[in-house]
Parts: C-alpha cells; structure tokens; sequence
C-alpha cells in the first residue's frame, strides 16, 4: 500500500519512539521498518511474544543477503519479525558500516515497502544528514513526517530541513512526497504544534503541523516491555492514534491539512 518516513533533523526527538508508536496504533495493517542508516535499537529495546527474545540477525541484513537471490514481498516476510503486542517489524542495521553494507538495496528495498498489497510501511529513518542513504527512502515514500520539538532551535531546524526536503522530493508537484511536520511535546503544552505550525507559515515553509504526539516519557519506558492496559491509555498512545489517523486520512485523499 503505502510507504511512510519518519525522519528528524538535529537533536534528538524520539523518532524511534514516535515511529513505534504510529506504527503500533495504525488504523490499517502496518510493519514498522527500521530504515535509520546509523543503527536500530528495536531489537535491543523490545520483546517479542511472551516476552521473547528478538534476533538480531533476521531483519534488513538477513534480507540483504537473500535479496541477492531474489527481492519480492513473499521473500520479505520471511525477514521480518513479530513484537509482543502482534506489531511485525523489519529489524534494521546495527551499525552505520553495515548501511553502507548495503549499497544498491537501498532503492528496490524502498521500492518494494512502498508496494505491499493491504499493508502500510511506517519507516523510522532516523536523523537525516548529507548522503544519508535514508534520502532515497524519502523519495520512494507516499508520505514523510518530519518529527521535531516546539523549542527555538528545534524549530529552526525543521523549518529548513523542510525548504531543502521539498525540493528535493518535489512537494509541490503531482508527483511530488509531501512533507508534514509531528510536534512531540509536553502534554501540559496544548498549543506546542498549532505555534509550530503558525511559525512554519510565516516563514512559507510548504508543509503543515499534523498533530502533536505527548512527550510522555512513563509511557516510552512502557514500550520497552509488555503493552498492557495502562499503555494502551496512555497519552503518547492516545495522542499517537490521533496522528495515525491525520496521516491515513492525508494518504487516502493526498493532501496534507493542518492540526487543529
């Protein structure tokens, strides 16, 4: 179906995080693939079912190596991974070295995600810089959602990562990605992502804010482990189930709308 980036400037505004929790709560079948050039920590952080051990070594490198073989969405499945709670994921690289590992796979990879018949790829893609090979995930994408934090510099940043991406992937076109922007912020700060957003346009940056997702830190710590009741109402749960649901809608009609 559709592919979907979750990226971020400089700092460090829980794009793993945000992107888990997306994933974990999308309206449709979803994998959560672990895209970020400088390394993944799922397989680290999370457990699969029964609080089992995930294995490092089935995921993107797994499938680098069958894809010398073949690279189809049947060959896919047999690298990806099933967290405790039933969310799949394709576990990433550990280190930058092995991204680079990589080389030519990165395009049919992005290709491939970006084509799985009644399945959403949310793609954690973590930190963009120059060359990062995660720019061409960008642009193989349906959609990417910019991650950042309501504070001056924070804003600054994603608001010329913004200028430059869309550019770059042609936002402005029919053919073009669309970029968004996922303010994570204080639950105490109801405004934190319409402020951000009245910044953006001033600046005439062409994007919009599609939600704020709660900087709540308990309920990080919770997705390291068991998803239980008390996760599930959680408001980095709740508040990442509204923003799941701005992005299907901004995929189904291809536009992007601001926050309210």
């Amino acid at each position: 179906m559709a592919l979907v980036s979750v990226a971020a400037d400089k700092g460090s505004p829980g794009v793993t995080t945000t992107a888990l929790a997306l994933a974990a709560v999308w309206p449709r079948r979803a994998l959560l693939a672990e895209l970020d050039p400088s390394g993944g920590d799922v397989v680290l952080r999370l457990r699969g079912p029964e609080q089992s051990l995930l294995s490092a070594e089935r995921g993107l490198i797994s499938l680098a190596v069958a894809a010398r073989r073949e690279l189809t969405t049947e060959s896919l499945w047999q690298h990806v991974q099933v967290l405790d709670g039933g969310l799949e994921v394709l576990i990433g690289v550990a280190t930058p070295e092995q991204a680079a590992g990589l080389g030519a796979l990165w395009r049919p990879l992005t290709t491939l995600l970006g084509a799985i018949p009644g399945v959403d790829v949310i793609a954690d893609c973590g930190r963009l810089y120059p060359g990062s090979p995660a720019l061409g995930v960008l642009q193989g994408s349906a959609l990417v959602a910019l991650v950042t934090r309501p504070a001056v510099d924070a804003v600054a940043h994603v608001r010329s990562r913004v200028m430059s991406l869309t550019q770059q992937l042609g936002s402005g076109g029919f053919d073009g990605v669309p970029v968004g922007v996922v303010v994570v912020a204080d639950p105490k700060d109801a405004d934190a992502h319409r402020e951000v957003e009245a910044v953006l346009a001033r600046a005439g940056a062409p994007t919009h804010v599609l939600g704020r997702i709660a900087d709540d830190k308990a309920a990080a710590a919770m997705l390291r482990g068991h998803w239980g009741t008390k996760l599930s109402r959680s408001l980095l749960v709740r508040t990442a189930r509204e923003v799941s649901g701005v992005l299907v809608a901004a995929l189904e009609s291809g536009e992007l709308v601001g926050a309210k």
